[in-house]
């Protein structure tokens, strides 16, 4: 890649590699490749893997281009084609054992574990237990968590990358909370044993 183009704005960077500048839409990739990579190893078995997923990312962004329309942030719609990337990819994955779909299971009450001892204690393993919890949903419902909790992103935005109505997307959201509370409950549950 080149030297990183002076302060430009990012809609001028848009109209101009819609243009065909491919230096216009390096700055672009530049400016997101991080953000867009911390995204995707999330979503795929390694690093290795979230590398070429990201740069598969900003190849479909290039060829498409000519397509984006500014009514949506560059990000939310490269997030898109991210995850829809990865989403491919772990499609093509072969299973590990059974899966359960998350709609199946019941909305329980998580009992509140915030003032038990352990939990101060064993930041470390809450937080191997989190990420192993969250790794473990269904894509669909693992985009909404890391979207929304983890990137930061609006509602509206979430939903937007994920190409969902905001009340479905909620719902995804809701389910995804419970399972990864869930599988922090029962952690703790197991460590009383």
């Amino acid at each position: 890649m080149s030297a990183p183009l002076p302060k430009v704005d990012e809609a001028q960077l848009i109209q101009r590699s819609q243009a065909g500048d491919r230096l216009a839409f390096e700055e672009l990739v530049r400016r997101h490749a991080d953000r867009l990579y911390a995204v995707v190893i999330r979503f795929v078995a390694d690093a290795d893997e979230a590398q070429e997923v990201t740069q598969e990312t900003f190849l479909r962004a290039w060829r498409s281009i000519g397509k984006f329309e500014l009514r949506s942030r560059f990000f939310t719609w490269l997030y898109r084609i991210g995850i829809n990337e990865a989403k491919r990819r772990a499609e093509r994955r072969p299973t590990a054992g059974t899966v359960s779909s998350i709609e199946d299971a019941p909305i329980e009450d998580a009992p509140d574990w915030s003032e038990a001892p352990d939990f101060r204690a064993e930041q470390s393993h809450l937080r191997k237990v989190l990420e192993e919890a969250v790794r473990a949903l269904p894509l669909e419902y693992r985009a909404a968590l890391i979207l929304r909790d983890v990137e930061g992103l609006s509602t509206q935005e979430a939903a937007e990358v994920m190409e969902l109505r905001e009340a479905a997307f909620k719902s995804r959201l809701h389910r995804a909370r419970l399972a990864v509370r869930r599988a922090v409950d029962e952690y703790y549950i197991e460590g009383e044993r």
